[in-house]
């Protein structure tokens, strides 16, 4: 995490008993906007002013306003020793001894058992990443698009020779994708530095993105998945319904934005074509500029230039905007089929206040293994394992260790639990 934040000094208790000592009532009160507490390992911090300063963003951090974090805090953070020390002028108390260490519906018996589970894993050093994997991944991707651009320079524009590379092109993003979505987690290497500046190369100078659109986006969806308000994910701005919910919350509101009764037919013409086409490119720039974060604009400025060198010669300036806009077609409907087929079929619902491991589970599944799937994909056939862990996995090499970790993960979910 960043540096620590000032903050002011602490409410007395509500009930009046000794300051610093509280119960999950008056914990859970303060969850709005401008006054939030949390609960780490049963220390109760009061993250109000901190939040600002989040390197994460205010948001998901927020979503735990009022909540036990401790689950979350782990998942989060590769180096806790490191981050403790940001957490000290934060702390305002702690639980009272009467108080479970647990708020609302989280079962103590899952914790438990998954952090027993976690313990294992790491002790076997399954989540231990091999980096030289990573910069083969990133050597294929690099040869990949090269030999895109090679076949229509050497070869000619012609229909066929274009359309093969843009698929090529649009293969390379997509892979690309994958390979940020590591270097975001912190996934690779031991130093934080090295994660984050190859995060910025790869999803600014491979794809023309932006590396804080990402994280502040991403992490959300990890924090709280399928849930409404929480996870941008599943906020389908009105286009479409999702769940079991939602759409009768629709009707019984009478919200009437789309034919919703049609959506299983415009979801074709508008979900997949222009999620990364319009959608997220929005987005992205906005965010760029609304931030001021020059440094992704300075990447991502690089990756359309490199763009346009290599393709005007060929294409003209009209033909390049035409090109690129059917290679982010493309490559929007991979992403939406490989995204969505983990977290779509699952629970979508608002929050219900679950423990880390019941949550996740609800909302993520695995796909089938193969070859294809593990390389297509980017591992992220395995979301289950991913979402439980999201630092340190290296789900893009250790198969074997996902599924060892699978199995351990069904049997401590027994039907005793």
């Amino acid at each position: 995490m960043g540096g620590g934040g000032q903050l002011t000094e602490p409410e007395e208790p509500i009930s009046g008993r000794a300051a610093g000592v509280y119960t999950w009532e008056e914990v859970q009160s303060h969850c709005n906007r401008n006054d939030q507490w949390l609960v780490i390992n049963r220390k109760v911090y009061n993250i109000t002013q901190w939040v600002k300063r989040h390197p994460g963003g205010i948001r998901v951090i927020s979503h735990y306003a009022g909540e036990d974090a401790t689950e979350a805090f782990t998942a989060f953070h590769p180096d806790l020793k490191f981050v403790q020390k940001f957490l000290k002028p934060l702390q305002i108390g702690e639980l009272a001894a009467t108080e479970p260490s647990h708020d609302r519906n989280k079962n103590a018996t899952i914790i438990q058992d998954f952090h027993t589970l976690r313990a294992q894993v790491e002790s076997e050093g399954l989540f231990q990443a091999r980096p030289l994997f990573f910069c083969l991944h990133l050597g294929h991707i690099l040869l990949l698009e090269a030999l895109a651009w090679l076949i229509i320079w050497v070869w000619g524009t012609s229909w066929t020779l274009t359309f093969l590379s843009a698929v090529m092109l649009a293969t390379t993003q997509l892979q690309a994708g994958w390979l940020q979505h590591d270097f975001g987690h912190l996934s690779v290497f031991k130093k934080s530095s090295w994660n984050h500046l190859l995060h910025k190369f790869v999803i600014g100078h491979l794809k023309g993105a932006s590396a804080n659109w990402w994280n502040h986006r991403h992490f959300q969806h990890h924090a709280k998945p399928n849930i409404f308000s929480k996870d941008p994910d599943v906020n389908m701005l009105h286009v479409f319904v999702v769940g079991a919910t939602q759409p009768v919350e629709y009707g019984i509101k009478k919200i009437k934005y789309m034919p919703y009764h049609h959506q299983h037919k415009y979801f074709f013409l508008v979900g997949p074509p222009l999620l990364i086409p319009v959608y997220f490119n929005i987005q992205i720039i906005h965010t760029m500029i609304s931030r001021r974060k020059w440094v992704d604009l300075a990447w991502s400025l690089s990756y359309y230039l490199r763009y346009l060198c290599c393709s005007i010669p060929m294409f003209g300036l009209f033909g390049s905007v035409v090109f690129i806009s059917f290679i982010r077609i493309l490559e929007s409907h991979g992403f939406v089929w490989v995204t969505q087929m983990n977290h779509l079929p699952m629970d979508i619902d608002h929050e219900k206040n679950q423990d880390w491991l019941s949550m996740q589970l609800q909302a993520t599944c695995n796909i089938k293994q193969s070859l294809f799937n593990d390389w297509f994909s980017g591992h992220l056939n395995f979301q289950i394992e991913h979402h439980q862990k999201l630092h340190q996995t290296s789900e893009s090499y250790f198969f074997n260790a996902q599924v060892r970790f699978h199995k351990s993960l069904s049997q401590s979910l027994s039907p005793s639990h």
